[in-house]
């Protein structure tokens, strides 16, 4: 997504950015709607991926703490160090600038 924004910059002539909060855990998944078909998820893990998102920064990957004990392996995770989240309390929160 963020490699696609950075195309989408020279062809609009404006400088856009994104922030992305990523979450680990268990989620209901399911279509709904009558006349228009939504595929929706719901539950705890995605409203915490949703406040990783708006409590990240433009440009970058905000990850919790259950994320990157999956992660760490695998990709180059940095502590961005705990940060007060709504409904949450205080959580410890990486970026995850890439492979490795």
């Amino acid at each position: 997504m963020q490699a696609y924004i950075q195309t989408v910059d020279s062809v609009l002539g404006e400088s856009l950015q994104i922030r992305i909060g990523i979450n680990t855990g268990p989620v209901i998944a399911g279509v709904i709607g009558i006349k228009k078909f939504i595929y929706d998820l719901w539950g705890d893990a995605v409203n915490v991926a949703s406040r990783m998102e708006s409590h990240g920064q433009p440009g970058c990957i905000q990850v919790t703490d259950t994320t990157y004990w999956r992660l760490q392996e695998h990709y180059i995770l940095e502590p961005r160090g705990s940060i007060a989240v709504k409904g949450r309390g205080d959580m410890m929160t990486y970026w995850l600038i890439g492979k490795r």
